[in-house]
């Protein structure tokens, strides 16, 4: 019995440390199963919802740009695309195949989406086709169940209505490279494009806005069910220029008379920029959807180098249109006045060194109006000689010449500013008192843009207000860009001088711009020629009367002008390069006073007998007289 109670015991035991065990096994497994239910709830919620919602990016509309007076410049159109998840394709060769039966996709475009595939994660969506119609998209809908991993989507394609008039200032927006990625989501997005060039890359961030989502239930093999929700995201900021567009498609046309030319108008007081040109331009629309590899080699094999925005990235010796600044430094030095005279034979001697003036028989003894107005070489040499290097480039910044002036469009040139400390910086060379001879005519190793150009010009005619170009007018919540200008501090006596001068260079019968007057009341413009060596002249070609119209077109001069209207009240300045066009008063004026013209009778504030229609020709009766008699005229620069 003592044994049997020992046993009943031993066996209470056994049971009694089971049973815990259970207890504690299930206690256990009860636990976490609350702990996982309740605590971690949220956590494998969101698990599961990764396995059956698929969540989708969607990009935000890009803002628009319009112009001054909201004539659109960049906006947004409908486009349909095709869209390719590879994981989910069987056969992703064989998916495109069935594909191309439906919608047109070059075996060009498939090898790029095989090749975009391997740069991607599987899961991640690969543009197959854009800019689809319509017709090709209710195809592909209808087609999906044979067309596993594809995807039809509504997305927004840019649009550029203005075309190569406004190409080099808005400029296009392309598909991201693998350098441009940030940690930006929407880089992701297939088939996301930024801005590559123009207002479309200096304000991507602004126009870009902030991408929205889609959530959508899926099934097991990651089609699309039904749609959870959807969210557009932010639309980007609507930016409003400074641009004319009338007048810039006008310009354009104007430019477009040469081979290779660009022009720049800005108000005088404000810096507001309505038109900038550049010509030979290009479609940035082509670039929007794709550009063919064709036509990329022909614009980059162009010598006229259409894809370069001349007015504001092209540097060229200034010439003549330089004698401004050479005169300013001079009368603000007390190194000439009002009454000094310097005799011209048709060259000038700094020791046994001539340098040629381009009147042959010379210009007799004249002071600085009359070498202004007949744009004298040796009054400049001489003026050069007394004011010294580092007085005139000390001059030229004052004016806006030597250094970026912080433009709205990417690609600014810096231009050229010499003096004694930039050419011992890069040549480790003392300067020569022979640089300075040529430098105060626009020469040597001086460089300016047509936009450093058409701002000294506007600081000479707004008297000495430190004006810049500005490009945007306002950005949409932001405001005005549009800031106060500080005075540069010239003397007025001195800036009436060149103003007199730079009048009589177009009015006066010896002006070396008479052919391109205006002679409209109560329109008017002022003015400077200028002529830009391209290929120095030997003395031998000199001495044979080498006629540089007959010369490779690669080697002839650049012509330009610079110039203000109307002459008593300044409202506009502009500055004209034509590329190897010889002479400013010939190839360059006749082009600006179109514009001139054009901007004054577009201004209501100026309009006085011109009614709306005839204030938008392009080209009147008197302005085709005048080019026809600039051609007529003495070759000067």
């Amino acid at each position: 019995m003592n044994r049997d109670m020992e046993r009943h015991k031993e066996f209470s035991r056994r049971a009694l440390i089971l049973g815990a065990g259970k207890v504690a096994i299930f206690g256990t497994l009860g636990l976490r199963l609350a702990y996982l239910q309740i605590f971690e709830r949220q956590k494998f919620q969101t698990l599961s919802d990764k396995n059956r919602i698929s969540l989708r990016l969607l990009p935000a509309q890009r803002g628009e740009i319009m112009d001054r007076f909201g004539a659109p410049l960049a906006v947004n159109k409908q486009d349909f695309r095709a869209l390719l998840v590879p994981e989910q394709a069987e056969d992703v060769e064989e998916t495109l195949a069935r594909l191309a039966k439906l919608i047109p996709i070059s075996d060009e475009e498939k090898e790029e989406v095989l090749a975009e595939i391997e740069d991607h994660h599987p899961f991640a969506p690969v543009l197959v086709k854009e800019n689809l119609t319509w017709d090709d998209m209710a195809k592909v809908e209808l087609n999906l169940p044979d067309l596993a991993g594809v995807s039809m989507e509504e997305g927004q394609l840019r649009s550029y209505p203005l075309g190569t008039a406004t190409a080099h200032i808005i400029g296009y927006v392309g598909r991201v490279d693998k350098a441009e990625m940030t940690d930006d989501p929407a880089m992701s997005i297939p088939g996301f494009r930024i801005g590559k060039t123009g207002v479309e890359k200096k304000y991507d961030e602004t126009l870009r806005g902030e991408a929205g989502q889609v959530q959508a239930e899926v099934n097991v093999v990651g089609r699309e069910i039904r749609e959870l929700s959807h969210s557009e995201g932010k639309r980007g900021h609507r930016l409003t220029l400074t641009l004319d567009s009338d007048l810039q498609m006008q310009c354009q046309e104007y430019v477009a008379r040469q081979n290779s030319a660009a022009a720049v108008v800005m108000d005088v007081h404000t810096g507001e920029v309505y038109a900038l040109c550049s010509y030979p331009s290009f479609d940035p629309n082509v670039f929007s959807t794709g550009i063919p590899a064709d036509l990329w080699e022909e614009l980059l094999a162009d010598p006229t180098n259409p894809l370069t925005n001349k007015a504001v990235a092209g540097q060229y010796p200034p010439g003549s249109t330089f004698k401004m600044v050479t005169a300013m430094a001079g009368l603000e030095s007390g190194a000439i006045n009002v009454s000094t005279r310097f005799y011209c034979p048709g060259y000038y001697m700094l020791g046994d060194r001539p340098f040629h003036c381009w009147k042959h028989s010379g210009h007799g003894s004249i002071d600085v109006v009359g070498a202004i107005r007949e744009s004298c070489d040796t009054f400049f040499y001489e003026t050069g000689k007394l004011v010294g290097i580092d007085v005139l480039a000390k001059m030229a910044h004052r004016m806006g010449l030597g250094g970026k002036l912080d433009f709205d469009v990417p690609g600014e040139g810096a231009g050229i500013i010499p003096d004694r400390a930039w050419k011992m910086k890069h040549y480790k060379q003392k300067w020569e008192q022979g640089e300075t001879i040529v430098a105060a005519i626009g020469q040597g190793y001086v460089l300016a843009t047509p936009l450093q150009l058409v701002t000294m010009t506007a600081r000479i005619a707004n008297g000495g207000k430190a004006v810049k170009p500005i490009l945007v007018r306002s950005i949409e919540d932001v405001g005005s860009q549009i800031p106060e200008w500080p005075m540069l501090g010239f003397h007025k006596p001195y800036l009436d001088l060149v103003h007199k001068g730079m009048t009589e260079v177009v009015n006066d019968p010896r002006g070396t711009a008479r052919a391109s007057a205006i002679n409209e009341a109560p329109y008017s413009m002022a003015g400077k020629t200028g002529s830009a060596q391209v290929r120095r002249i030997t003395a031998a070609q000199r001495s044979a009367g080498v006629n540089f119209a007959e010369l490779p077109w690669k080697f002839r001069d650049h012509a330009l002008f610079v110039g203000y209207g109307p002459v008593d009240d300044p409202a506009y300045a502009v500055a004209v390069i034509v590329e190897h066009g010889l002479h400013g008063g010939s190839a360059a004026a006749p082009i600006a006073h179109d514009i001139l013209l054009a901007a004054q009778k577009r201004d209501p504030r100026r309009i006085r007998t011109v009614d709306d229609t005839s204030a938008k020709n392009v080209t009147d009766d008197k302005s085709v007289k005048a080019n026809t008699a600039a051609k007529k005229t003495e070759k000067k620069p």
